[in-house]
């Protein structure tokens, strides 16, 4: 069983920056595909980043890339997004997944394990 803890959320106006981090309770952490999803309030689950085992490959949905940056640390069992450029749109709750076995890294269906999230509020 893998517990993941976000923290990082807040308040921030737009353009402004944050960074979540999602720590892991596995010490098997690197064997595991992590992504980033976010939930406004009245929508469904939007899939936002992903990162492969050994931070080689990452992923984007259109809406983020440029702006968001994922990466992880294997060594601390952690996973961040890096925020940047926000916009009112970007305002849900954000929450880490891990996954062994990912063939879609935005099918959130796939992914094993989910933190209990962090909320973004971005302000205009």
């Amino acid at each position: 069983q893998v517990q993941l803890v976000e923290s990082g959320g807040g308040l921030v106006q737009a353009g402004g920056s944050l960074r979540l981090s999602c720590a892991a309770s596995e010490r098997t952490f690197s064997n595991y595909v992590m992504g980033w999803f976010r939930q406004a309030p009245g929508q469904e689950r939007e899939f936002v980043a992903a990162i492969s085992w050994n931070a080689i490959m990452t992923y984007y949905a259109d809406s983020v890339k440029g702006r968001f940056t994922i990466s992880r640390d294997n060594a601390k069992n952690t996973v961040y997004l890096q925020m940047s450029s926000l916009k009112p749109e970007d305002t849900a709750v954000y929450y880490c997944a891990a996954g062994r076995i990912i063939t879609r890294s935005s099918n959130w269906g796939e992914y094993d394990y989910w933190g209990q999230g962090t909320q973004v509020t971005v302000s205009s």
